[in-house]
């Protein structure tokens, strides 16, 4: 099954290559149209029939209730009746008042698995350049999903212009995300606030960047390094395991085969090797499809490893 159904994007082509490209500044509206969001989350009890497929009386379940599309009508999931919807214009419209007075752009905006996630990403408009003209841009990810697989996140990324890696921003315990249960109400206002939307988040985010720009990596411990990201803890009973594999790409990435390796903010650095990892977790990292590879790297495993790798990579510059 194809996962992504429809998107759109502004300014560069994204990495993937999909979507419907607009024109900057763009309004929401054009946005919810050429992104395929122009629709709602209709819900219907669950029913059921007793005696043969023929005849039998029909049965509500109270408990649970359906999602449907209301364009297509397609049944999207079965959730618990107390289940919060949040509406595909709902993200959107979570930028509107950003786009319109606080200079955000949107840059991608998407529907996956037929309806049942879908995403909005803007610019922020802070952006600084690293040793090499290195230029890593501040954007904001807001994501939800509609059949119990993600909660409403909201979170900081970093797109890195010479390989368009994302990586989440690590802020303080939170991490630099929100994320709101559906058996919560959404409320964009909340959300906004609890990121602490100013520049005070990314002035942190960057200057934890920088140290990882200056502080070199002995050539010796990078191994170490990775086998520490990538080792996972192995059946019961058995001993952890190493993805080996994993490590020699990262490694070849690092040691001047990854885009901007050879910039001299990556070259030999903390900072080169996060990037290499992201490059590995984004663009090679086996997986049955690009959109399976697109969605673990923003929600699932992929983005696991990218934190942890920031993490044990962080640590160095303490």
């Amino acid at each position: 099954m194809h996962l992504v159904e429809t998107m759109a994007y502004a300014g560069e082509k994204p990495w993937h290559g999909l979507g419907n490209k607009l024109t900057t500044l763009q309004p929401i509206e054009v946005w919810k149209r050429q992104a395929g969001m122009d629709w709602m989350i209709e819900e219907s009890e669950v029913r059921y029939i007793t005696g043969n497929h023929t005849v039998g009386a029909i049965h509500s379940f109270p408990e649970q209730k359906v999602l449907y599309r209301s364009d297509t009508k397609r049944p999207l999931a079965v959730v618990s009746k107390r289940f919060q919807v949040v509406q595909p214009e709902e993200v959107l419209e979570f930028y509107r008042d950003l786009t319109e007075h606080a200079g955000f752009e949107l840059e991608t905006a998407g529907v996956l698995k037929e309806g049942r996630k879908f995403w909005a990403l803007a610019r922020t408009g802070q952006s600084t350049t690293l040793k090499g003209k290195d230029q890593v841009n501040g954007y904001l990810l807001l994501a939800t999903a509609c059949d119990g697989s993600l909660a409403t996140t909201a979170q900081f990324t970093s797109v890195r212009v010479v390989c368009n890696n994302t990586l989440q921003i690590a802020l303080g315990d939170n991490r630099g995300a929100v994320k709101v249960p559906h058996r919560s109400e959404f409320n964009p206002d909340a959300v906004k606030q609890q990121l602490g939307i100013t520049v005070a988040p990314w002035n942190r985010f960057v200057s934890k960047m920088k140290g990882l720009v200056a502080c070199q990596v002995d050539p010796d411990s990078v191994d170490g390094l990775l086998r520490r990201m990538l080792t996972y803890p192995g059946q019961p009973g058995q001993a952890p395991v190493v993805n080996e594999q994993a490590m020699r790409s990262v490694r070849a990435l690092y040691d001047g085969g990854g885009r901007g390796a050879q910039l001299a903010s990556s070259r030999g650095t903390a900072w080169g090797l996060l990037n290499s990892v992201t490059e590995y977790v984004d663009h090679h990292r086996r997986a049955r499809s690009d959109d399976h590879r697109r969605e673990a790297a923003w929600f699932g495993q992929g983005a696991q490893f990218k934190q942890r790798a920031w993490d044990e990579l962080v640590q160095l510059t303490a």
